[in-house]
């Protein structure tokens, strides 16, 4: 059935006036000169009418279709029209009179719609049905980009929709509630361990009432859809002419010929914006920051740019270099920048150990910038933070694995691209293993209480120039050792958890609660992250992929989720003093630039409160008696809590503390100990608890000596953990200057062939 002329002029004249009241994007302001062709879907027809509608062009998107994915898509052609003209005709738009095409005319661009949100879990459950499904665990809710399965096959949570039966008549549709601008769609196959299945073509229908559908057309026949030649790499494929409608379906026609109709999607559109409808509103952030993804270059730019801007509170720094050269920036922000002021605790935020994982990096950067704006405001609470605390925060530990993720973008980097450094190595494994050197060493004990449960020195293997580690990995090591941090969150993404140490379990078991002497603390700091987070605190958000963690209050034991020798929060627990937890940021490990605002607004107040947590328990300084200078490497021992730390180079210390009554005995090598009973309140203030010690007889040491007795092991160990210290730096730079070698003589070469 066909409108007349006239009933068809008014309906495109309704709709293209609701277009061009609202604008397309959500977030962003038209252009003035570019318009697109687009198709308009009618709810009285069938039929699709053409018309021309000006939009703009978002900047931040990164997908972009590969040069196979092109075969079954055209780029939309833009016309340069008057901003506010809209018709279907570019003759009516000229008055009749036809101009010649200019390049502009010509120059053919890709609309930049963000997606709809079903890996983002924007998109409900709700809005999602199929034609059949094999089963609930397999349902249309299963298929969303990225999502990922549990190991037993068959359960309710299984790695993508997949249809009942293997015939061209299956679908999954995508009800986008408001008419929306339609641009691309993002295929996926299955994630199993267990068989192989994904759609290798498809067609794309719309529809206005989910009654009524439209092939996409690509000329004058069906568009086909390239789609998937494996299981984990995401497809783009774009729409020949971007279609206004509600509803998508993506229809397979052929499939991996040993495997079933099954896909995982994302859907790229434009919301069109309706003046006349009342739940619109801005669900981004109100402070004046850079959301947008960073690359490397554009990193080093904002952080400069920051420092530019509180050049009082800042600094940025280096603390090595990545396997292909690229440094590891850290901006430093206290109201001392570069200086260790006594009694000033350490704070940092490492950011992108994961490349792919690219929300905590701009998170950082957010922070970073946020933290200067605020302070220069005069935020009491930022002023407090800034003036209190040494926050240093490392936005990329892996700058290699991010660039490759960049390349691909938010929607096409797939699960694991860019995951591991440029070697191949995945850095949250690649610290050493201290956890079961202490439990070794306790089990061949006699007395498990003289085995030393904090400091544990590097083992002589992670030394060697053959070690499979990282120079990553060593910078951060390094960087440990430099500056003596007392809390520090390791962001990371995929997931929506804390999880606190131990993440290794004993014995390797795949899973087991392994909790450290501090667990109680450890618990608190994952519950403080976790409970200011909007969406980790809503009970009544979706899982991410097949774990429910709100049953753990969206905290959980690293063990007791998997076991992860040689974690960096490990690591940080028993070669330093520092306490650590892992934060899963969110379900999209690569969100849409348009995310961000809303991640930052999810985060900020959580990011915030962490690092106020570096001013609980107890903190002082240990002094000699005589001098009144500080001691460093003196034991803090807290009864009941069998994991001590030492003080710094100066003396000062700080102990992280639940409120309460603690007794608590502090000596060093030459002294004589020294106990004090500390109070622990409930405010985020720590107790000033500081010790003086007196020396022992120097000839104390030298009857040891005489007598042939041995010097009490804690001594050993800490010489133990300098050298091997040592060791590891020295490794470290023949490696890197072996590296530079080798680059520059590939480079010779390069411009010898040249």
């Amino acid at each position: 059935m066909q409108l007349t002329e006239r009933n068809m002029e008014k309906s495109l004249c309704t709709l293209a006036a609701v277009i061009f009241l609202g604008g397309f994007f959500d977030a962003a302001q038209l252009t003035d000169d570019t318009t697109t062709e687009v198709h308009l879907l009618l709810n009285s027809t069938s039929t699709a009418a053409s018309v021309t509608v000006q939009l703009q062009h978002h900047s931040t998107a990164k997908t972009t279709p590969t040069a196979a994915q092109k075969l079954h898509t055209t780029a939309v052609t833009t016309k340069k029209l008057h901003r506010k003209n809209i018709s279907r005709d570019s003759e009516e738009e000229n008055n009749g009179e036809k101009k010649p095409a200019s390049k502009t005319d010509e120059k053919k661009t890709q609309l930049d719609c963000p997606p709809l949100g079903l890996e983002s879990l924007r998109v409900d459950d709700s809005q999602i049905r199929a034609s059949s499904s094999q089963r609930s665990g397999l349902g249309p809710h299963r298929g969303r980009l990225n999502i990922q399965s549990g190991i037993s096959d068959g359960d309710l949570y299984d790695g993508a929709w997949c249809a009942a039966y293997k015939d061209q008549n299956q679908w999954l549709e995508v009800d986008a509630i408001y008419l929306t601008l339609f641009t691309g769609v993002v295929l996926q196959g299955k994630n199993s361990i267990w068989s192989w299945d994904w759609v290798h073509t498809y067609k794309v229908q719309l529809s206005n009432d989910s009654v009524t559908w439209k092939t996409c057309m690509n000329g004058t026949e069906e568009a086909i859809f390239e789609g998937n030649q494996n299981a984990w790499s995401p497809v783009l494929g774009v729409l020949p002419v971007p279609t206004v409608a509600r509803f998508i379906r993506i229809n397979p026609q052929t499939w991996y010929i040993n495997g079933t109709v099954c896909l995982r999607a994302e859907i790229l559109g434009c919301r069109v914006h309706d003046p006349g409808d009342s739940s619109e509103q801005d669900l981004g952030s109100k402070d004046p920051l850079d959301f947008r993804h960073h690359n490397y270059n554009e990193m080093r730019k904002f952080m400069k740019s920051v420092t530019k801007e509180c050049p009082d509170i800042t600094r940025i720094y280096t603390i090595g270099k990545s396997y292909t050269g690229l440094k590891l920036y850290v901006m430093e922000i206290s109201d001392n920048p570069g200086k260790h002021e006594l009694g000033e605790p350490e704070f940092r935020y490492v950011a992108g150990m994961h490349g792919n994982e690219a929300l905590g990096r701009e998170l950082v950067l957010n922070l970073m910038q946020y933290l200067c704006k605020e302070y220069k405001k005069g935020n009491q609470r930022v002023v407090r933070l800034v003036t209190d605390t040494r926050i240093h925060l490392l936005p990329s530990m892996n700058p290699d694995g991010y660039e490759e993720a960049y390349k691909k973008g938010s929607e096409l980097a797939g699960w694991a691209e860019g995951r591991y450094s440029f070697e191949g190595i995945d850095l949250n494994s690649n610290f050493p293993d201290l956890n079961n050197i202490m439990w070794d060493a306790e089990e061949m004990a006699i007395d498990k209480s003289k085995v030393s449960n904090h400091y544990i020195p590097i083992p002589e293997y992670y030394t060697q120039e053959d070690a499979m580690v990282s120079p990553e990995t060593r910078a951060v090591i390094s960087w440990m050792e430099d500056i003596p941090f007392v809390l520090s969150a390791n962001l990371h993404g995929g997931e929506l958890v804390v999880s606190y140490p131990f993440d290794c379990t004993v014995g390797w078991a795949p899973q087991e609660d392994t909790p450290t002497a501090d667990n109680a603390f450890f618990r608190w700091l994952a519950t403080v992250y976790a409970s200011t987070n909007l969406v980790m605190a809503n009970p009544n958000r979706r899982l991410c992929h097949h774990e429910d963690f709100q049953v753990h209050n969206n905290i959980i034991n690293g063990g007791a989720w998997h076991t992860v020798p040689g974690s960096m929060n490990d690591f940080s627990y028993m070669h330093t003093n520092c306490f650590e937890v892992t934060v899963e940021l969110s379900c999209d490990k690569y969100p849409h630039a348009s995310e961000l605002p809303i991640e930052w607004e999810n985060n900020k107040e959580s990011l915030l409160v962490y690092m106020e947590q570096i001013h609980r328990g107890i903190k002082g300084v240990v002094r000699d008696k005589m001098t009144k200078q500080g001691i460093s490497d003196a034991v803090i021992k807290v009864e009941d809590h069998d994991h001590d730390i030492r003080s710094a180079v100066d003396g000062d210390y700080w102990r992280l503390l639940n409120p309460g009554e603690y007794k608590v005995v502090v000596w060093a090598e030459g002294y004589f100990p020294s106990m004090r009973r500390c109070h622990v309140g409930m405010q985020p203030r720590a107790t000033i608890c500081d010790f003086t010690l007196t020396k022992t007889p120097l000839q104390r040491l030298k009857e040891i000596r005489a007598k042939g007795l041995k010097i009490p092991q804690d001594f050993l160990q800490l010489r133990l953990r300098a050298l091997r210290l040592r060791k590891l730096r020295a490794t470290t730079k023949v490696l890197n200057q072996r590296r530079v070698g080798q680059r520059m003589l590939q480079e010779e070469r390069k411009a010898r062939g040249a």
